[in-house]
């Protein structure tokens, strides 16, 4: 079985590559934000 790729295919792969990594960027700056902001809310409560 022989395929072959063309320059188009990894193209695309490379952008379903970056889409995913920068999925995952945006997640994990979501998530600092989620976590600054409940610390943030600790504080208030606790004082």
């Amino acid at each position: 079985m022989n395929e072959e790729f063309t320059p188009n295919d990894l193209e695309n792969d490379d952008f379903t590559l970056n889409k995913e990594e920068s999925d995952y960027k945006n997640l994990i700056t979501r998530l600092k934000d989620i976590s600054s902001t409940i610390a943030l809310l600790e504080k208030t409560i606790f004082r």
